[in-house]
């Protein structure tokens, strides 16, 4: 059996071999090239080709091609990377081809070695997971940019809880990343886009490191989860996860666990039930938890101030009685 340092030493070497800083700005650099210059050949091929129509069709299959080898990009890189995809996977930002592909990176990311979750566990929460949890599944049920997810239960508890675990490294990569993005947005800046991408990136830049501090966030979701409560006197229609304090750090973060599908697979849930996802039912069910969130953020914003500012799909569960959960309170903004 392997004794803890060398499983230590093991983790820290295959994510140390992920993760070198050149290895990473290599790969960017190719992959962006790649798909800046087939864009650049597309748009000299299309001057050449007469109707309108064709044209469209060429840029459609050529957003095809560009989206298949960004999603590769941001899956195998990972890092930043997986954070980009997140906020330039939006039908108002990017051609609807990319949306299709890069919205399943919100909670879909590659996962970090079950060995490395238990090595955090264990160095935030100064005990062992079998310690402290009676039950914990070693597959996560979703993992993203920063952090990955599991489902656990507490040793004496009745009920489960989600367990976030932050992917050991991820904070130094995220900054050799955005450094490979700052001067790739400067070069599209001058040549290509007439608007500020670079601002883009450095304001980006600023939040990240809020990512990573995992008692700011469970205090964000305790504030807003109370607010909610108290405004809509008792009966939230879009209810926010409870931390479990004692069980928190800022690379661990122990919550209430909410039964829920991601909104990004409600479509699929409905045919599992027979219901037509386009059908008068769903539709019904869709605008009520539109109206919900809308309401929600309109509290959030105009009542308090203080909101969730990261409500990408991946963020958004609905429980069975169509209740919108945000499962994850990382980037909060403070208005005025």
């Amino acid at each position: 059996m392997k004794s803890k340092s060398n499983l230590f030493e093991n983790v820290q070497e295959t994510l140390s071999n992920r993760l070198k800083p050149w290895e990473r700005t290599m790969q960017f650099w190719v992959r962006a090239v790649n798909v800046y210059t087939s864009y650049k050949f597309c748009q000299i091929r299309v001057k050449y080709v007469k109707g309108k129509e064709k044209q469209e069709r060429m840029w459609e299959d050529q957003h095809e091609i560009a989206a298949d080898r960004i999603y590769s990009l941001c899956y195998d890189l990972g890092g930043f990377f997986l954070k980009a995809a997140q906020i330039i996977g939006k039908p108002d930002l990017a051609p609807n081809a990319w949306v299709k592909k890069l919205v399943t990176l919100c909670d879909d990311a590659p996962a970090t070695p079950f060995e490395a979750v238990q090595f955090v566990i264990e160095k935030e929460l100064e005990r062992k997971p079998n310690e402290i949890f009676e039950r914990f599944e070693r597959i996560p049920i979703g993992s993203a940019s920063v952090a990955q997810v599991h489902r656990a239960r507490i040793k004496g508890a009745t009920s489960d809880v989600a367990v976030k675990v932050q992917h050991p490294g991820v904070q130094d990569i995220m900054m050799t990343d955005i450094r490979n993005l700052k001067t790739f947005a400067a070069y599209l800046q001058k040549t290509d886009i007439r608007f500020d991408l670079v601002s883009v990136v450095q304001e980006m830049e600023k939040q990240v490191d809020y990512e990573f501090d995992f008692l700011r966030e469970a205090k964000s979701m305790e504030k807003i989860g109370e607010f909610l409560k108290t405004i809509n006197k008792g009966k939230p229609s879009v209810i926010v996860p409870r931390p479990i304090w004692g069980m928190i750090t800022r690379k661990v973060l122990v919550m209430e666990f909410i039964e829920g599908t991601s909104i990004m697979r409600l479509g699929d849930e409905m045919s599992k039930r027979g219901i037509s996802p386009h059908g008068k039912m769903a539709m019904t069910v869709k605008r009520s938890i539109l109206k919900d969130l809308t309401t929600a953020y309109g509290q959030m914003i105009l009542k308090s101030g203080f909101f969730h500012a990261d409500p990408h799909p991946g963020n958004i569960l609905v429980t069975k009685d169509t209740k919108a959960s945000h499962i994850s309170y990382t980037v909060l903004c403070k208005t005025g």
